[in-house]
């Protein structure tokens, strides 16, 4: 099969249809996201089920999210954490909070989950560390803020997943003038060079086109 933009689409539904199957709870998170009018920009279905396994292969009892949108990779992490475990997620807009609110507690898992509304800047200050697995999925052009405070909030042994670095391929070109793609470069030079963390990347190809994630320990 040639290797194009709807055959990763139409792989990407294959695997989900055979890992992840009909999951009520998700699919109304994503039907609720799309009836208010919120960016299709979350995680892919088979992306969201790694999440899961991922706190779970940690064995992540509280995990930071930064970048709630709907509700759905939260509900896959507040899953993972199990009924003593707790997600905090933080969201910029309040609008994309509601409607998360109401999907986690759709899926039984409200509880377990503590959703801070404003900037990462300003709502990351003020949050008590210990966590152990952080995701970042919020503006790129924060991603240097949000590895930061991952590390500060973390500790050894903390798993961290940064999300969309990908971009289409266009991580490698130096000279671009995209916020996006320079937050993410910045993101993954930190990766790199930061002696807090050991890190990784991995890309992708699927439903959500060309991109992929970083995935780190705190050290």
């Amino acid at each position: 099969m040639e290797s194009t933009p709807a055959a990763w689409a139409h792989a990407d539904a294959y695997l989900a249809d055979l890992l992840v199957g009909h999951d009520p709870e998700l699919e109304a998170a994503l039907a609720a996201q799309h009836d208010a009018g919120l960016p299709a920009i979350e995680v892919a279905p088979v992306s969201g089920k790694l999440l899961h396994l991922l706190a779970r292969i940690s064995g992540a009892r509280r995990v930071l999210e930064i970048g709630t949108l709907g509700g759905y990779s939260t509900i896959w992490l507040a899953r993972a954490v199990g009924p003593e475990g707790r997600v905090v997620t933080v969201e910029a807009e309040p609008g994309n909070a509601a409607v998360a609110r109401a999907s986690i507690d759709a899926a039984g898992v409200g509880d377990r989950v503590d959703i801070r509304i404003g900037r990462g800047a300003e709502v990351l200050p003020t949050l008590v560390g210990g966590f152990d697995l952080v995701f970042i999925d919020a503006d790129k052009e924060s991603n240097t803020l949000y590895l930061d405070w991952a590390a500060k909030l973390g500790h050894p042994g903390t798993v961290v997943i940064l999300d969309n670095i990908g971009r289409d391929g266009e991580i490698v070109r130096e000279d671009s003038a995209d916020s996006k793609v320079l937050g993410t470069r910045e993101g993954l030079r930190m990766l790199g060079e930061d002696p807090r963390f050991d890190a990784t990347a991995l890309q992708t190809v699927g439903v959500k086109g060309w991109d992929g994630i970083a995935v780190a320990l705190v050290v």
